[in-house]
């Protein structure tokens, strides 16, 4: 794995962040540090998405900050020259993968078939997004794909929360795992920054508790 990923490994989950506004920013990347889990994955559905992760990397130089749903190489450059330190798309595209790769930037894609697994081997990749974790068979179906891929490490994103994330960290082909529930937009949107610091605290001492 990249050093970045084995940083991502220690930390454990990966809070996706959707933001409608960049001044919800650094508030929310502050309850990011200060509760123990010091990444995000700023998804760029959003207009605020590039001058967040901007504001994001200049204020917490430390903080592990990538982009999320990067569909274009056109995204990918607003990502990069923003600062992002990884780049996470929802599937496998081959374009923007290679594209990413050859900035020398970690590239983590979308994959939940044995196919495109294979596609995205091609690129010696050796961690793959899996999307939609829970509506695609979950840990059960990760671990019948890790099966034949050794070496293969999978980041299981969409439906996890606290109350299944346990099991996803213990299986020691799991890198990371990417949720919403301590980030979700409604709290951010109210502003309920304290609220949100009590659940990253959770979430970590989560990681802790399975991974040590």
């Amino acid at each position: 794995m990249t050093d970045m990923m084995k940083k991502l490994q220690k930390i454990g989950i990966v809070p996706v962040v959707v933001l409608d506004r960049e001044e919800d920013a650094l508030p929310l990347a502050e309850c990011l540090m200060k509760g123990g889990l010091p990444c995000a994955e700023v998804t760029f559905r959003t207009a605020a998405a590039e001058e967040s992760i901007r504001r994001m990397v200049k204020a917490y130089p430390d903080m592990i900050v990538g982009a999320g749903t990067v569909l274009t190489t056109e995204q990918a450059d607003r990502a990069i020259d923003a600062g992002a330190k990884f780049i996470v798309s929802p599937g496998f595209n081959p374009k923007v993968t290679e594209y990413v790769l050859k900035k020398g930037v970690p590239m983590t894609p979308g994959v939940c078939t044995p196919t495109e697994i294979e596609a995205a081997l091609q690129f010696d990749l050796d961690v793959v997004k899996f999307f939609p974790a829970e509506p695609s068979g979950g840990l059960k179906m990760i671990k019948a794909l890790a099966a034949p891929y050794v070496g293969l490490n999978f980041m299981p994103t969409g439906g996890i929360s606290a109350s299944n994330v346990r099991e996803y960290l213990a299986y020691d082909r799991i890198v990371a795992c990417g949720g919403s529930w301590m980030v979700s937009g409604k709290l951010v949107k109210e502003g309920q920054f304290e609220e949100i610091e009590k659940l990253v605290r959770e979430a970590a001492s989560i990681v802790k508790e399975i991974r040590g």
